[in-house]
């Protein structure tokens, strides 16, 4: 620690709340998006191309930064990046809110991602670094995994809210206070850590880590949307992989690498990791999913459905809160399993759903699934923060939230690809609908709705009525998918994690056996 004050047990509670209220807030800003996206195309009428990269802009900047971010924090101080990353994503938020343009609002959303990226390992790695007693960390981190998870559920609700009374805009301005409020407690209450043995950056790493990262997540995200035999997806798949490589060889050469990539032969690190990925990789495309269901084939409004959606995220939150005390009784690999079995029956639940299912039958096994995932990235990050000293945490919690940010693309892009394969496999409409209907109706859901809205009302309610009953199929058979994947990442979990013990001590941090 390089702040003098002492750390006591009050300063170690507002830094958490701090932490927390950052990991809410970027939690948050991820999903209103989506819901503000109508009102900003009617405003800005951008292309095609530019909507993408409205969507895009922001999740590339993070993922391609947050490896580069971490290390410069361990390097110059957690402290520091925080309140230089809160102060920026304030004030970029602000240009997202009011851009005039549509080129000024993707340049607006790259900053947002640039500044994203400076505090969510700050924020993790500050716990690290605070809480040094291994059984109190292990309920930080589980409170800020809860509270991301609330956010998200959260998001939905707050930009509903907004969007009825203001413009577009204001999804984005409400982060200017929270932000300032981050800054004025942080610089009261966060004390500064840093690597006192860190050398400098590497500037090729960052560049292999930068081109590595966006370039695999383009390829996923294009072949979600164009198919692979799309032109650029084998094309930017191949560079991404080659640069990771690279980058990978380059690391074990460098003696101060951005990441030590020999922490991947701890089973501990590389089991949580890869339990981070797969678990956000199937809840990305089922909160999609659901998000279609209740508003295009229930009705609902954005609102109503965002509120829908609240308890899954808030149980999330109790899952957080009593990772604790579960690991104490049974152990990481145990409570691992645990929650991800649960989240697996859940997903098993949602594959017999219909067009009337009642709200009833959802909400128990979101509940579950929500206490299940909490569960799950409460010990996985705890793992991975645990399995390195603290001098490192910046890197290790970079690691950890780029593997969320991979699992989600590729979540959106696998679960993805089967929802619309089954959707269009199962789509039976009428003799008599238009040529240009059929195709937009192959499309997806919302689309076959639109175009459905524009035939007679007798063809257009019968082409409406095969939509939602195709897309009702597939999303069975997507969920189904999901349950079977995550029930096999909770027995490989299991396998993984085994014999780690509940509180790793510091003794056990050395370097990783070759």
């Amino acid at each position: 620690m390089t702040d003098h004050l002492p750390i006591t047990d009050r300063r170690r509670r507002a830094t958490l709340a701090v932490a927390c209220l950052a990991a809410l807030l970027l939690s948050v800003d991820v999903t209103v998006l989506h819901l503000a996206l109508p009102q900003l195309v009617a405003d800005l009428r951008p292309s095609a191309t530019q909507i993408l990269w409205i969507g895009d802009a922001y999740g590339f900047a993070l993922a391609g930064l947050l490896i580069t971010m971490g290390n410069l924090g361990d390097r110059i101080g957690r402290r520091r990046l925080l309140l230089i990353g809160a102060t920026a994503f304030g004030a970029a938020s602000a240009v997202t809110a009011y851009a005039p343009t549509p080129e000024l609002l993707i340049a607006a959303r790259v900053l947002l991602g640039v500044a994203g990226a400076t505090i969510m390992p700050s924020t993790l790695s500050i716990i690290r670094n605070v809480f040094t007693d291994p059984r109190q960390r292990t309920t930080a981190i589980g409170l800020w995994s809860g509270m991301g998870a609330a956010g998200f559920a959260l998001g939905p609700v707050v930009g509903g809210l907004l969007l009825d009374h203001f413009w577009w805009g204001s999804v984005f301005l409400i982060n200017v206070p929270v932000m300032a409020l981050i800054v004025v407690a942080g610089l009261a209450v966060l004390p500064e850590s840093r690597n006192p043995a860190a050398g400098r950056v590497d500037p090729a790493s960052v560049l292999l880590s930068l081109v590595g990262v966006t370039s695999l997540i383009y390829a996923v995200k294009e072949a979600a949307g164009h198919g692979l035999t799309d032109a650029g997806v084998p094309v930017a798949a191949v560079v991404g992989i080659a640069a990771l490589v690279m980058f990978a060889r380059r690391q074990t050469r460098l003696a101060e690498p951005l990441i030590d990539v020999r922490l991947f032969r701890r089973r501990a690190f590389t089991a949580s990791v890869g339990a981070n990925l797969i678990a956000i990789f199937g809840m990305s495309a089922l909160s999609l999913i659901f998000a279609w269901y209740f508003q295009l084939v229930l009705g609902w409004s954005p609102l109503r459905a965002g509120l829908a959606g609240l308890p899954g995220g808030l149980s999330a939150a109790v899952g957080g809160v009593l990772a604790a005390g579960l690991i104490t009784r049974w152990g990481r690999a145990r409570v691992v399993a645990l929650g991800l079995a649960m989240a697996a029956a859940a997903f098993a639940c949602y594959s017999r759903v219909g067009l009337d299912t009642p709200y009833l039958y959802f909400l128990v096994p979101m509940i579950v699934c929500g206490v299940g995932i909490g569960l799950t990235f409460a010990v996985t990050n705890d793992t991975v923060l645990a399995s390195v000293p603290r001098e490192r945490a910046g890197a290790a919690a970079a690691i950890s939230e780029t593997s969320f940010e991979l699992g989600g693309a590729l979540g959106i892009a696998i679960l993805g690809s089967i929802l619309t394969g089954v959707y269009r496999g199962d789509l039976r409409l009428p003799a008599g609908a238009p040529g240009e209907v059929t195709a937009a109706a192959a499309e997806s859901l919302p689309t076959a709705l639109r175009a459905a809205a524009a035939l007679p009302a007798e063809l257009g309610e019968v082409v409406a009525e095969a939509a939602r009953r195709a897309f009702v199929t597939s999303v069975g058979v997507t969920s189904l998918a999901a349950a079977v994947l995550i029930a096999v990442l909770a027995a490989v979990s299991l396998a993984g994690l085994r014999g780690v013990p509940d509180v790793i001590p510091e003794e056990l941090l050395s370097e990783p056996r070759s």
